[in-house]
């Protein structure tokens, strides 16, 4: 089962979004309330129920996966 995301990111609208550095599909992070980029490592905000998808804003995932 899926996390559940903010009502501003419904499932056709998160099918839609990518990431500004590599143009590949998002996934949301509930934990860590981020729209995750696997590819660039990257994740980005959702502020306010708003994705800031600005390269300049998204934090790096040092986690290991």
């Amino acid at each position: 089962m899926s996390a559940p995301l903010p009502p501003i990111l419904d499932d056709w609208l998160l099918a839609r979004l990518v990431c500004p550095a590599t143009r590949t599909p998002l996934r949301y992070d509930a934990a860590r309330g981020l729209l995750v980029s696997d590819a660039a490592r990257r994740g980005y905000p959702v502020r306010d129920g708003v994705p800031v998808l600005l390269v300049e804003a998204a934090v790096p995932l040092d986690d290991g996966k």
